[in-house]
């Protein structure tokens, strides 16, 4: 099995709703509007195109499973999505998991099991506050020589 981790850090804003029904979002940027119902935290570290090259080349890999992991003060929730050959990852500020299928410079992975509105409210409540959360990434596949 091919096994590639990464980790980044974010903080969640006064303006956190997270009601999106079809994704969720972390970005690098500082600011977020009531619109960016979609969007759990903000100052990210990393944004898709800083994730490292073997990080990129497993999620390119058309049976990559995606585990994301966010741990927000005592709240842990696993997200598990999908990687995809389509997947640009060229986004220098922003990651989005998503529902559907559909790609695009910012997607880090696809047919996520949970969108923002189906994480826990205490997370979100604590996320609105400002909070810190951590995030784990795992993508993982198995190779032809397992």
């Amino acid at each position: 099995m091919v096994r590639e981790e990464e980790y980044l850090t974010a903080h969640g804003h006064p303006n956190v709703t997270a009601t999106h029904r079809t994704t969720f979002e972390i970005t690098k940027e500082d600011e977020l509007s009531l619109a960016g119902s979609c969007i759990i935290a903000v100052g990210a570290d990393k944004g898709a195109l800083d994730l490292s090259r073997r990080f990129r080349d497993a999620l390119h890999h058309p049976d990559c499973r995606l585990t994301t992991t966010l741990s927000c003060g005592p709240y842990e929730v696993q997200i598990t999505s999908r990687g995809d050959p389509g997947l640009s990852l060229t986004h220098p500020t922003d990651l989005v998991w998503r529902r559907s299928s559909f790609t695009c410079g910012r997607t880090i992975g696809i047919y996520a099991d949970r969108t923002a509105r189906d994480l826990p409210r205490e997370m979100i409540t604590l996320l609105a506050g400002g909070a810190d959360v951590c995030v784990l990434l795992v993508a993982e596949y198995f190779s032809p020589e397992d």
